[in-house]
Formats: C-alpha cells, sequence, structure tokens
C-alpha cells in the first residue's frame, strides 16, 4: 500500500533532471517493499536471484497475446514531468486505442468471487506505462493489461484520475525517499522476505531477532558462499578472457574459468591481467586485487555504485564517540575471548601444557575482566596489547615437540618476518585483510573510515577493526594444526635470507589451500545461532555492523570460539 502523507492532492511533482529520473520499475519495488526501493533506487544495491531471471526469461520468449491483432513489443516511453523512464511490455491496439500489456511470471492477486486482480506494485506500473505511452503519442490510454502466466489469466487496470492520483502519490513517496539518508525500517509482512533479490543485503530476520519475543533462526542468509576466490600464483601467469570465461596461461598448461563461478581474483606476484578481462569481472562486480609474492596487499579494483548515503551514516555514526567506544569495547572482547578460549582448549587434559601457560592465562583474563571499565579507546588498545603479548608467548608451548624447531616461532616479528611461523602468520593475515576488504566493498561501507584503529597507510582502519575478530578462528587455530599435522617442509615451503624469510611457490599454494579450506568450515555463529561458512560470517559481521547505527544496536561481534 501507498503510504500517504497530508498534503494537498494538487501538490505538483519535484521538478526532476534526467540524472534523477525514476525507472518505472523501481515504483513496483515500492509497493512491494519501501526498504527494498531504497536498497535498489538510492543506495544502487541490485542482486539477481532466481526469481528474478525466471522473470527475465518471461520477457525473452517472446510470448504471444490473445488474437493476432498488431503490437509494439519493448516500447520505451520517458516523461521529465512525471519524471518516470522505463520499457512497456508491449502495446495494441483494441477497438481503435492503444492498450498497455504487462508479463508477469507469477500468479495474480484473487479478488471477490475470485475474480483475477493485479498486485498493488503491478497496477502501479502498468499505471505508469499507460500514462508515459499517453504524453508519447498524444493519443488517451484508458487501460492497461497485466498477463500472469503461472494462471492464465489476464488483470485489467483502468486508466482514470483516481489511478493518475495513485501514481503521484506513489512518485511523491519515493522521492522524499531519495532525499532521506536514512532506510526505512524491514517490512513488518515477513511473507515478502523469502523472495526478494536482496533480503541477503537486507537481513530482515537478524534484524527482527531483537523485537521477537521467541526468536526463530534466520533462514534467508546463505550458509555458503555460491562462488569461489580465484587465486593465481604462478609467476609466469597471464589472465585474458575467452567469452563469459577467465582464460588463466601458464608454462604449463591453459585454464578455462566461467566468470559465473568467480566471487574475487587474487593476483600474487606478477603475474598479468589482460584489459578485456578486467572488463569482464567489472561488468559481474567481481573485484580484483594484487598482492606481492610475500601476501602484502597492494591495490585493488572494485566496481561499486557510488553507496554515497550508506556512507554518510557511516561516517556520521564513527564520528560519535559513544558509538566508537562502544564498539570498540565489543570487538576487543571479542578478540581477547577467542585467543583465551583457544588456548584453554588447546591445553585441555595437558596438565604440564597447560602449567608452562598459565601466566599467560591469567594475564588474558585479567585484560578482559578490564575492558568493561574502559572508558577510552586508548586503554582498550592497552589492554589488547597486553593480551595479544601474552597470547603469543603462549602459542610455542601449543606446538608438538615432534615438529621441527625451525618451525617454531621466535616471538612476534613481522614486515618482515624473521623466522617460518611468522612469515606464515603474516602471509594468512594478508590474505585475511583481502578477504575483509572484499566483504566491506560487497557491503557497501568505506572501508576508510573505521572506529578502532589509526589512520595509516599500511591499511585501511576499517578493515583492521574487522580482521581483529578473526585473526584467531580463521587462520591461527588452522595455522597451528597445519604445524602439528606435518605439513610444512622447512627447506622446501620456505625461502630464507639473512633478515627475513619468504614463502617459496610451493609454500605459497599451501598457505592459500589450507586458507580457503578453513573458509569453507561451518561454525554456528551465536546471534543468528546458524551454522555458516567462514566465508560467510565475515561477510555477515560487516553487514551486522553497519547495524549498529541502523537501529539495531549490540548485534556486532558476538562471534566467539567455543
Amino acid at each position: 500500500m501507498i503510504h500517504r502523507q497530508p498534503h494537498s492532492p494538487q501538490e505538483p511533482l519535484p521538478p526532476c533532471d534526467e540524472h534523477a529520473m525514476l525507472q518505472v520499475m523501481s515504483l513496483r519495488a515500492l509497493l512491494y517493499c519501501e526498504r527494498l526501493f531504497y536498497l535498489e533506487q538510492v543506495e544502487g544495491i541490485y542482486v539477481a536471484n532466481d526469481h528474478v531471471y525466471a522473470g527475465r526469461r518471461v520477457h525473452e520468449e517472446k510470448l504471444p497475446l490473445d488474437d493476432e491483432t498488431p503490437e509494439r513489443r519493448s516500447v520505451k516511453v520517458s516523461s521529465q514531468h512525471w519524471g518516470l523512464y522505463g520499457k512497456v511490455d508491449a502495446v495494441r491496439r483494441r477497438d481503435g486505442q492503444w492498450v498497455v500489456y504487462e508479463h508477469k511470471k507469477g500468479r495474480c492477486r484473487r479478488g471477490e468471487n475470485n475474480q483475477p486482480e493485479p498486485w498493488p506494485g503491478d497496477r502501479i506500473q502498468a499505471i505508469a506505462y499507460a500514462v508515459l505511452l499517453e504524453e508519447e503519442l498524444g493519443q488517451p490510454v484508458p487501460q492497461a493489461r497485466i498477463r500472469y502466466h503461472a494462471d492464465n489469466v489476464t488483470a485489467f487496470v483502468t486508466i482514470d484520475e483516481a489511478a493518475r492520483e495513485d501514481l503521484r502519490q506513489a512518485i511523491l513517496r519515493a522521492r522524499r525517499l531519495q532525499a532521506s539518508c536514512q532506510r526505512p525500517p524491514v517490512t513488518e509482512n515477513e511473507r515478502l522476505c523469502p523472495g526478494c533479490a536482496l533480503n541477503v543485503v537486507c537481513l530482515p530476520e537478524e534484524e527482527r531477532l531483537q523485537k521477537q519475543a521467541t526468536p526463530q533462526k534466520p533462514k534467508l542468509f546463505p550458509a555458503d558462499r555460491q562462488r569461489e576466490t580465484l587465486h593465481v600464483v604462478s609467476r609466469q601467469a597471464s589472465i585474458g578472457r575467452s567469452g563469459e570465461s577467465l582464460l588463466i596461461r601458464t608454462e604449463e598448461n591453459k585454464t578455462r574459468v566461467p566468470i559465473q563461478q568467480v566471487d574475487s581474483v587474487l593476483i600474487h606476484g606478477y603475474a598479468q591481467i589482460s584489459t578485456q578481462a578486467l572488463h569482464l569481472c567489472a561488468a559481474h562486480q567481481i573485484p580484483v586485487f594484487w598482492l606481492t609474492a610475500g601476501g602484502k596487499f597492494i591495490a585493488g579494483s572494485t566496481h561499486s555504485p557510488g553507496r554515497v548515503q550508506q556512507r554518510i551514516r557511516q561516517y556520521q555514526a564513527l564520528q560519535n564517540s559513544d558509538i566508537q567506544l562502544r564498539l570498540s569495547r565489543q570487538l576487543v572482547r571479542a578478540k581477547i575471548e577467542s585467543q583465551l578460549r583457544y588456548v584453554l582448549r588447546a591445553t585441555r587434559g595437558e596438565e604440564t601444557r597447560r602449567q608452562r601457560v598459565i601466566e599467560h592465562i591469567e594475564r588474558m583474563r585479567e585484560c578482559l575482566a578490564k575492558t568493561t571499565k574502559a572508558h577510552s579507546i586508548d586503554s582498550l588498545r592497552g589492554l589488547e596489547g597486553m593480551a595479544a603479548k601474552a597470547y603469543f608467548a603462549s602459542l610455542p608451548q601449543l606446538i608438538n615437540s615432534r615438529v621441527p624447531e625451525s618451525l617454531f616461532p621466535n616471538g612476534r616479528n613481522k614486515r618482515p618476518p624473521k623466522d617460518r611461523f611468522n612469515c606464515l602468520l603474516g602471509f594468512g593475515y594478508a590474505l585475511l585483510q583481502s578477504l575483509v576488504l572484499r566483504s566491506i566493498l560487497a557491503v557497501g561501507l568505506e572501508p576508510a573510515f573505521g572506529f578502532y584503529h589509526r589512520p595509516r597507510s599500511s591499511a585501511p582502519p576499517l578493515v583492521l577493526d574487522i580482521m581483529e575478530l578473526f585473526r584467531t578462528t580463521i587462520w591461527d587455530i588452522a595455522l597451528l594444526g597445519s604445524i602439528n599435522r606435518g605439513q610444512w617442509d622447512p627447506d622446501a615451503d620456505f625461502q630464507v635470507a639473512a633478515s627475513h624469510v619468504w614463502l617459496s611457490d610451493s609454500g605459497r599454494k599451501k598457505a592459500i589451500a589450507l586458507f580457503e579450506q578453513r573458509l569453507q568450515e561451518s561454525y554456528r555463529h551465536p546471534y543468528t545461532d546458524r551454522s555458516l561458512s567462514y566465508a560467510r560470517i565475515v561477510e555477515l559481521e560487516v553487514r551486522l555492523l553497519e547495524k549498529e547505527w541502523t537501529g539495531c544496536p549490540n548485534v556486532f561481534a558476538q562471534m566467539r570460539i567455543r
């Protein structure tokens, strides 16, 4: 239903330039769900799901109409007065007058005596096309018809003054939403959400968790990612385009990867990528990132609309010192608690090993207890630093005595790493950094606007903030497990120099495989109480962070290891 605002029925439509004109189909989204309209038309977020693809096929199949009357298909129409543009499915002459036809793949609404009726969004869309066509032709268009193919019935829409006024109200409401920086609330009609293409962006179920007396597990957010990351490691590799696929050439072979299977491309070292391949990635909104052979992030390229409203909200929220401190407390508590729980879990049942780290465990416990009383971000940074020092001091005790001594850490060192363990640790953190950056960009936030880390040149602050949640859970645990299983060759997997240690080609491939395998593993997220892959959990946490300043606080950084 249209949310009417008190106004004169003759309230003029606001002036509209060509850059602010609305697509007619956006009005259908408006009457379906105002948040859907806002996400698509204001923030520029589009996701095609099975329902969207099925609807496209209906229009591509050139379905026949009722009889052999001549018609015009896919008629483009626009109006500066109404501020609308779009493409009519079909226009036909009936009894000497023009009639607009729209095709819908689904079922119609049923009225009295089970008569077919259009859904509100379909009706306003048909009215808009009829009014625009009328202006285009300079002739009256008294009727529109909507063909529902699932029922094989036609619903009729009369184009009268009441219909024109409904159209006017819809446009006025759309303009008000366009002028706002605040997302509309989640729809109260939960039945609309499963079929919505943007439910993975909106997260309506996660937002309703705080308001429901008996919360139910969210089901709409995918448990695993549908695509995979393409890592290009070979130094002589080149990435080109072949149709709708990426073609990776190395000295040994050629590999063709359909673009629909890729969620991002990571180029390690000096492999080449063609302009045509970059265009293909951009067209499918697939980011491309460049890393050094040692894993340091260099640059990234991604296709993303401005997302101006999202970033205005983010900037305004993260300028608030109270919000900064609250989020920082949640973040630091989550990080220290994960580190503490891992050390406790790794030494459970081994009294000798537990006694060797008991001092470090007590120090982490002490820091964790003090986080709730910290009154500044600087205090939290100090507590995090002391806890991290105790955590890394305990890691050598978590490595089996059978492991070669050269794989044990010699303290925590980086840039450049001076031992094999820190080389592996830093490389995994670089992969994690690129994953977090991709997730932030996919959500539409600005990586440079953080709340905990100070701005610096090496990495965007928000990326460093989110990384703190996952250093232990995604990489540290996986890395120590692989070391204890004897998966690393101290000679073949590393290149050792006087002042630093790098991974060899074989070492990089092992590290990437270990990282990607970890992302596919599932874990029950404590807020949603659902098992999700770690790759999806990273994106979920970024989306929950955005909800901290869009009306759903205290949902971020609940991720913990058991």
